[in-house]
């Protein structure tokens, strides 16, 4: 249930590649943040919690990945950390331990959400 990459980039874009992932070929930026949020899945989350050293996803990380979601689609933006504490009623403490890297590597990379460096460009 791992992803693979497939040989290099997509023509044109060096910053972006696809990768197989749960059966499904899906695009990623140069930092392994989903392209396209559309593309996510269950599936795909644990594919990538697993590779980030995660061997499940327990209740309280689906809370965070499912407000996370919620919260990009009716806002067009993810959700500032003070509107994520508020979200999920947790400290950052306990959403740092929750994800080892981090909110914004570790919980909005598994919500499938596009990197903030992209958004900007």
């Amino acid at each position: 249930m791992t992803g693979s990459d497939e040989p290099g980039p997509l023509s044109g874009h060096p910053n972006r590649r696809v990768r197989r992932i749960a059966e499904r070929q899906i695009v990623f930026d140069g930092e392994d943040f989903l392209r396209h949020p559309e593309d996510w899945s269950e599936e795909v989350a644990l594919c990538l919690a697993k590779e980030d050293g995660l061997q499940e996803l327990e209740e309280a990380h689906w809370q965070v990945i499912r407000f996370m979601r919620s919260y990009y689609f009716h806002h067009g933006r993810a959700p500032m950390n003070r509107d994520l504490k508020a979200g999920v009623h947790m400290t950052l403490i306990a959403l740092e331990a929750l994800f080892p890297q981090g909110i914004r590597r570790g919980a909005r990379r598994l919500a499938g959400l596009p990197n903030p460096k992209s958004c900007a460009g």
